[in-house]
């Protein structure tokens, strides 16, 4: 089916980004990995790997937001949140021998200075999942202003800690930054709590 060849061609340049990055990687790597025609390939992705690259970034962006949405669902409290997104990024990270989770990060490294299609994909996907971490933090309590700056430096110490963890070989900067957000929740809450109230 058509569909299937798409999301196959996704897919396949997701792991293959994940593992090479986007300048590591070539449309004949995608194509054996798909498997699929280059004529397919740019049959459904005219702009060729840039035009492929932003579908990946869209895609793995939602898949990421959802997951963070049920992760944090399962949580016992707030604080333990984002703590428990972090741990089951360390076991993925162990899982996988320390290969790439995501690529938007390595990709927007590489290109978004020179591609704006790129760089306004992964500015939309670090978007979406800062949004969804600022809802989660107001619901439970947390005030606006600060749910939002809490939920940016969450994706920005996700980010910079797969960094650190792919480099390492070791999820102990994982076990760092959940130490540093269970704190900076807790108190976040408890001013959410003693603000004054609205009339």
């Amino acid at each position: 089916m058509v569909s299937d060849t798409r999301q196959r061609i996704v897919t396949a340049t997701n792991e293959l980004f994940r593992r090479h990055g986007y300048n590591g990687t070539s449309l004949n790597q995608v194509s054996k990995a798909a498997p699929a025609t280059i004529g397919s390939i740019y049959h459904f992705f005219p702009g060729g790997k840039e035009a492929l690259a932003v579908a990946v970034i869209e895609s793995t962006g939602s898949v990421y937001r959802q997951l963070f949405e049920l992760i944090v669902a399962e949580a016992n409290d707030p604080a333990s949140a984002f703590p428990h997104f972090f741990d089951q990024a360390g076991e993925v990270l162990v899982e996988t021998d320390f290969i790439d989770p995501c690529p938007i990060g390595t990709i927007a490294r590489e290109v978004a200075s020179t591609s704006e299609p790129i760089r306004r994909a992964a500015e939309a996907a670090f978007d979406s999942w800062v949004e969804a971490a600022t809802d989660f933090l107001v619901r439970s309590g947390v005030r606006q202003g600060d749910a939002h700056d809490l939920a940016t430096l969450f994706v920005i110490m996700t980010e910079g800690a797969f960094v650190l963890c792919r480099t390492k070989r070791s999820i102990e900067p994982l076990h760092a930054v959940a130490g540093i957000t269970t704190a900076l929740i807790s108190s976040a809450l408890s001013a959410g709590s003693h603000a004054p109230s609205k009339a």
